[in-house]
C-alpha cells in the first residue's frame, strides 16, 4: 500500500520538527532544575552501578571500535578506487552509504550506553538528561537513515539506467 506522496512529504517535514521542539522542550525543563541532594546509597545500588558503567563504557567503546573500523575500511576503498585505473562513477556514493550504515549502528550502541548509564535509580534530572540525549541521537539517526534510502534509491536507478 503505498502512501500519497505529499502526505509522505507532510511527515517527513512534522517529525523532524516535532523531534526538534521535544529536544528544546526537554533542554529548557533541564536548564530550571538545581542540583539535587545526594541521598544515600544502598550497597547494592553503588556496586550496580560500577557494573553498568563497564558496561556502558563497553557499548560507548564498541561504538568506536565500530565506526573506527568502518572509517578505516571506508578509506581504504576510497583509495583504491582512486588509484583503480577504471573508475566507476557511484564508487564514492557507495563508500559513503557504507560509512551511513555503520555510523547508524554506532548511534545505537551509544544511545544503548545512555540508557545503561541511567538503569540504575535515576534522578528525575537523570531521566531528563537521557530524554534529551536519546531525542538529539534519534533525530540525527532519523536524517542519517534517510540520507542512506535516498542514496540507495539514486545508485539503484542509475544501474537500471
Amino acid at each position: 500500500m503505498k502512501q500519497d506522496p505529499s502526505r509522505e512529504s507532510l511527515i517527513n517535514l512534522l517529525l523532524p520538527l516535532f523531534l526538534i521542539l521535544g529536544l528544546v522542550l526537554l533542554l529548557s525543563l533541564n536548564a530550571g532544575q538545581n542540583n539535587q541532594t545526594a541521598e544515600s546509597v544502598s550497597l547494592l545500588e553503588a556496586w550496580l552501578k560500577v557494573i553498568v558503567s563497564y558496561l556502558a563504557a563497553g557499548a560507548e567503546i564498541a561504538a568506536a571500535i565500530v565506526i573506527g573500523e568502518a572509517i578505516m575500511r571506508g578509506l581504504l576503498s576510497y583509495i583504491r578506487q582512486l588509484l583503480s585505473r577504471r573508475q566507476q562513477p557511484d564508487a564514492t556514493k557507495v563508500i559513503r552509504l557504507q560509512l551511513g550504515r555503520v555510523l547508524a549502528l554506532g548511534l545505537e550502541f551509544t544511545v544503548a550506553s545512555d540508557i545503561l548509564l541511567t538503569a540504575v535509580a535515576p534522578t528525575r534530572q537523570d531521566i531528563l538528561n537521557l530524554g534529551a540525549i536519546v531525542l538529539l541521537r534519534t533525530l540525527l539517526n532519523y536524517f542519517l537513515e534517510r540520507e542512506i534510502r535516498q542514496g540507495e534509491q539514486l545508485v539503484v536507478q542509475r544501474n537500471l539506467s
